[in-house]
């Protein structure tokens, strides 16, 4: 793993679990970058709040802001919204984004006689795109240490490899997915020049604890990450995976997802079985500026209390909220409104990540 680590994070016995696994805490980044929304960052705050408050009703908010300045601005939307502060740290840890899914902690968990946490200490790049990463890329190391625990630098072929949460999906047993567009195209957003297939297989079997990849295709249209699953296809439970699904044949997000589900239907799981697949619906495009976004509702996040999930005023809405209730029965499913948030490129899984319990 690094100079320091004589074993790998896997061979010590740490696993990355599934999301809908009991939590510690969920980080969180409070908004600031008005550019992120151009003309449309009002809302954002209340947004961010109602999804503070529905987390924290279940375990502890882990909230980066800049600086004291952003920490009052933070607590005025926070008390206004009902949310209760007991259950909320805020931590000044400076951000350039808010997207926790990529730029906070991943957390490993290993259980048995000797429990523990770990955060694998990937690179952040800003998605091999973006200049201005600064701060970001210091937040898991950051995030580790507030928190008391060991984050070992992820490398392989002797380089620190760059990946982001939300490249990835696991299901804690095992087996994880992820895109061929998002880590395999040879031209854009590199993220590790010269990796293939089985550098990246190595990486998830020694850092996370998952040595059986499952390769989908291309991510959705509009997502500026290039291919990032989590806005595609997401285990639900240990062998089901809700997949994004578009009948329309003329929508340019059709033969895509065609192409993933055929690919989930050859794929086997750890133990060899074949995955349950659910068809998750899209919603109707949602364009603002001529631009089309990455609105979708496989960015749901599960935390302890809820599974909230992203709704656009669409009537697919209801249908999405209730095909996820269905699969994850052990806590209500939440809609929070994301037309405005899904202007910044990304919605609820983009902006949390989960802290396990021990």
């Amino acid at each position: 793993m690094s100079p320091a680590t004589e074993e790998t994070l896997a061979a010590r016995g740490f696993a990355m679990p599934g999301e809908w696994e009991p939590h510690e805490a969920t980080w969180l980044a409070w908004p600031h970058n008005v550019k992120d929304w151009p003309g449309r960052f009002a809302p954002i705050p209340w947004v961010y709040a109602e999804i503070v408050r529905n987390v924290a009703r279940g375990e502890t908010v882990r909230l980066s802001v800049n600086d004291a300045a952003h920490e009052a601005k933070a607590r005025r939307v926070l008390v206004r919204a009902g949310v209760d502060l007991a259950k909320v740290e805020l931590r000044h840890l400076p951000t350039n984004r808010i997207w926790s899914r990529d730029t906070g902690p991943i957390f490993v968990r290993r259980g048995g006689a000797d429990p523990a946490k770990a955060v694998a200490r990937f690179r952040f790049d800003a998605w091999s795109k973006y200049p201005d990463h600064d701060r970001d890329a210091k937040v898991a190391a950051r995030g580790a240490k507030a928190v008391g625990v060991e984050a070992p630098k992820v490398v392989h072929r002797g380089r620190h490899v760059v990946l982001e949460g939300g490249a990835i999906d696991v299901n804690g047993r095992g087996a994880i997915l992820t895109t061929e567009e998002c880590l395999l195209h040879p031209t854009i957003q590199v993220r590790n020049p010269g990796f293939d297939r089985a550098d990246y297989e190595a990486v998830f079997r020694d850092a996370l604890g998952a040595p059986i990849t499952i390769w989908l295709g291309r991510g959705i249209v509009g997502d500026d990450t290039h291919g990032h699953v989590d806005d595609l296809a997401r285990f639900v439970g240990p062998r089901t995976i809700v997949l994004a699904h578009e009948p329309d044949a003329s929508d340019e997000n059709h033969a895509l997802l065609e192409d993933n589900r055929e690919r989930l239907e050859g794929a086997r799981l750890e133990d060899g079985s074949r995955p349950e697949i659910v068809r998750l619906p899209m919603p109707r495009p949602v364009v603002f500026a001529g631009q089309r976004l990455p609105a979708s509702y496989a960015n749901f996040y599960v935390c302890n209390a809820a599974v909230l999930v992203p709704t656009f005023d669409d009537p697919a809405d209801r249908h999405a909220l209730g095909i996820l209730a269905e699969l994850l029965p052990d806590r209500p499913v939440i809609g929070i409104h994301a037309l405005d948030l899904v202007w910044g490129l990304g919605t609820l899984h983009c902006l949390s990540q989960q802290e396990p319990r021990i």
